[in-house]
């Protein structure tokens, strides 16, 4: 294995078609909901519709937003369809990486080429990142693209931050999913671990806007820490993206130190 960083591209390139199905499912959800705002946006018909629900539901979807083109984008793509596909490739690609190869028998084989297994993490981290770079990335364009003719009115400056936090959630799950693959060297649990920390997270923020009682359940979800700023609205909190950022950096270091630490396949 002389080739530069080999076991990056191989998890890459092996994964290029569900890229492209990930991406196209983003495709889909940012042509479906976006064109739709000057029908519906800021609409008296509309405002019907949001007042008519029970205010808990509205808080928890984030529909309280919807009456502006930012708020509408931050609450039907970045805040739920977007959120949830790019969690569930993010997490998808985490547990594979790892805990995937060492049930199926392929880790041992990589080893015993001679790959350190520190390498082995931290390559495939690689190919997590530039996977959710690229989605976020395609996200950031084609809300670009949509958001004249749209009448979003989405600053890009905020836009860009929005994506960054947007990345950097989906990142932590899928890093989280990631690490619990190489502690335990099950698949299985990687997948329950990422989707754990996207569910809870989600949940924690959507209970955590319902009471003052209740409120610091937020300080325990990574989906406020992204959104609950609105970064489409209000810009990002760059703060906030650095934790998101900074924590995966730390999973994928735990996720190497561990698989040093234990025997493979046992």
């Amino acid at each position: 294995m002389n080739a530069t960083l080999p076991l990056f591209r191989r998890a890459f390139f092996d994964t290029w078609r569900s890229t492209l199905g990930w991406a196209a499912g983003l495709a889909a959800a940012a042509f479906l909901y976006l064109p739709l705002y000057p029908s519906i946006g800021g609409s008296a018909q509309m405002q019907d519709m949001i007042d008519a629900l029970p205010a808990e539901m509205t808080k928890a979807l984030n529909y309280d937003q919807i009456a502006t083109g930012p708020g509408y984008a931050q609450a039907t793509l970045f805040g739920l369809l977007g959120f949830l596909l790019m969690t569930i490739a993010s997490v998808a690609w985490g547990a594979a990486a790892v805990g995937g190869d060492e049930e199926s028998g392929q880790l041992e084989l990589t080893l015993a080429h001679g790959v350190r297994r520190v390498q082995v993490v931290l390559e495939r981290a690689m190919a997590l990142l530039l996977r959710v770079v690229l989605l976020s990335g395609l996200v950031f364009v084609l809300v670009l693209v949509l958001n004249e003719p749209s009448q979003l009115g989405i600053e890009p400056a905020n836009l860009f931050g929005a994506t960054v936090l947007f990345a950097g959630l989906a990142l932590l799950s899928g890093t989280a999913a990631l690490c619990v693959g190489a502690v335990t060297g099950r698949k299985t649990y990687g997948l329950a671990a990422g989707a754990a920390v996207a569910v809870l997270g989600y949940v924690f923020n959507a209970v955590g806007r319902q009471s003052p009682d209740v409120e610091w359940l937020l300080n325990l979800s990574p989906y406020h820490w992204a959104y609950g700023n609105s970064p489409v609205v209000n810009g990002a909190d760059w703060a906030a993206a650095g934790w998101l950022w900074g924590l995966s950096a730390a999973l994928v270091a735990l996720a190497a130190v561990a698989l040093e630490q234990r025997d493979v396949g046992a």
